[in-house]
């Protein structure tokens, strides 16, 4: 089966994290967005039918249309050996990745802490507040937790010894982190050693590798969630 991603063209966002599960498991799919005439079908199923999505990313999968990046991983780790088979497992992993969503609006918050319909340079004051908030307290309460589920799991990712999608969630959530706020982030390196372990497990996987250096994998840009602005890196 041939799987249909929905979503923004420009920016990785959400969607990445689905797409990293969908190159890691070698599924054959297609960016449509990003093909000929694919924005408008995108926003003609946002429009229609009786069970449309609210926004990107969402999957058609045969007959399936689901969304919301977590629904989706859900999914696709079930049929893709990247999440347990077991219902304790699954649940733990999905469990793992709802808690990586709200950590991802906190990264977003922190450059758009009034409004998303407002521009950046139009809450600047207030997102320097927010960004230096997060710095020395969402952000080491976040990667701590990640980092202590580790530590009590020897055996290498968040579930065990055998990847699941959350570790590819995890490994995107360091990538954009180090891009949005590298400074910060190098001074933290050695306090999340198990994490960065992860990081770089990951980043060597030959079909990630593979992703990373391909045009399939869309830049960083101060488009999507995160965004270097050198101001907000305390």
């Amino acid at each position: 089966m041939r799987y249909e991603l929905y979503y923004w063209p420009e920016i990785q966002g959400r969607g990445e994290f689905v797409r990293l599960a969908l190159e890691e498991a070698g599924a054959d799919y297609v960016d449509v967005a990003r093909t000929k005439g694919g924005m408008s079908t995108m926003m003609r199923l946002l429009e229609t039918g009786e069970r449309p999505p609210f926004a990107p990313p969402f999957l058609r999968a045969g007959k399936l249309l689901i969304a919301q990046t977590a629904e989706i991983l859900l999914y696709l780790g079930a049929r893709h050996d990247l999440a347990p088979k077991g219902e304790v497992g699954r649940l733990w992993v999905h469990q793992c990745q709802l808690t990586l969503a709200d950590f991802l609006v906190e990264v977003h918050d922190t450059h758009h802490p009034i409004a998303s319909g407002l521009y950046y340079e139009n809450q600047k004051s207030e997102a320097k507040r927010r960004a230096a908030d997060f710095l020395a307290n969402r952000l080491p309460k976040f990667l701590g937790y990640f980092e202590n589920i580790l530590a009590r799991n020897p055996r290498g990712g968040l579930a065990g010894a055998k990847l699941c999608y959350a570790d590819l969630s995890l490994f995107q959530m360091v990538e954009g982190l180090f891009y949005a706020f590298p400074n910060a982030m190098a001074r933290r390196r050695s306090q999340y050693p198990r994490i960065f372990a992860l990081r770089d497990r990951v980043a060597t996987r030959p079909r990630v590798a593979a992703y990373l250096e391909s045009e399939r994998r869309i830049p960083f840009n101060e488009k999507g969630i995160f965004r270097h602005y050198p101001e907000l890196d305390g």
